[in-house]
Formats: structure tokens, C-alpha cells, sequence
């Protein structure tokens, strides 16, 4: 993907689900990787994780409804059939650490055409694989304003 630092300051929900939407074409659009990529979230409780991870799922065509998995960890969503990708996984590593997550497959889940998206990335990095796109999600100066910053590394 050509992505490299991308930046964005959202005034409202409407528009965070904009750059989800658009972080999701592009992921389409150059989706010829047969191993996972990677979201990996970080940012303050309340700065749009969540609220990303939702609009990106349903630009993917997640029908269901898309809640944290904070007390379940990880959540599977399969993806429709003429999506290069099998998979979306939502994965919150707040009350994980990268132990946890192996004992969780994920280093099987890595290796297959999947999009996994994890809040509270920072707590695993030791095991997400380079060319992870870290997404960093700040509070803005007005109660739903948020600056996102995007960098693949």
C-alpha cells in the first residue's frame, strides 16, 4: 500500500467513519498479500477506537453488529465471499498481553489473507509483524473532535 503518514482531524462520528471508509478501499484496493493485515489501534478510552473499528467492518460488509470484545478479547467476522480478505478479526488487548494472544492463534490468524484490527496495540507489539498500519486516535479540542493519525511501520 502506499500509505506512509496520513493525517486527519474528524469534527464528528460521520466523519471518523469517513476515514474508515476509505482506509477500507484502499486496503481493497491493494489486497494482494495472502497474510493478515494489520490495524493496530492506540489512543485514550473514548477517542474512537471502536467507533472506527465499526465503520471500517460495515465498509467491509460486516453485517453484524460490531461491540469491543473487551471481555471476550477476539471476535471473528467472516467476510463476504468476493473479498480478497477471509476474515476481519477485532481484537481488544487491553487485559492481554502477546502470551495471551499466541495462546489465542493468533500467529495463525497472521499468516492467512485475514484484516485484523487491535485496540490497544501497544500492549502487543512485540508481535505484530512489520508493515502493521498504527493508527493513533487523540481527543480533539471539542467534545467529539478527534485527530487520527495513520503510519504504516
Amino acid at each position: 500500500m502506499r500509505m506512509k503518514t496520513q493525517q486527519y482531524t474528524t469534527k464528528e462520528v460521520r466523519e471518523t467513519s469517513s476515514v474508515a471508509r476509505e482506509l477500507a478501499r484502499e486496503i481493497g484496493r491493494t489486497a494482494s498479500s495472502e497474510k493478515a493485515i494489520v490495524l493496530a489501534l492506540e489512543g485514550q478510552l473514548g477517542a474512537g477506537k471502536t467507533t472506527f473499528t465499526q465503520a471500517l467492518a460495515k465498509a467491509l460488509g460486516v453485517r453484524r453488529r460490531v461491540l469491543s470484545p473487551t471481555f471476550l478479547v477476539m471476535k471473528r467476522f467472516p467476510l463476504r465471499s468476493a473479498s480478497p480478505f477471509d476474515n476481519l478479526y477485532h481484537i481488544d488487548a487491553y487485559r492481554v498481553g502477546a502470551k495471551d494472544l499466541k495462546g489465542l492463534g493468533i500467529n495463525e490468524i497472521l499468516q492467512k489473507p485475514n484484516i485484523v484490527v487491535i485496540e490497544w496495540a501497544n500492549r502487543v507489539k512485540s508481535i505484530l509483524p512489520k508493515g502493521t498500519f498504527w493508527l493513533r486516535f487523540e481527543h480533539g479540542t471539542g467534545p467529539t473532535e478527534r485527530k487520527i493519525t495513520i503510519n504504516r511501520r
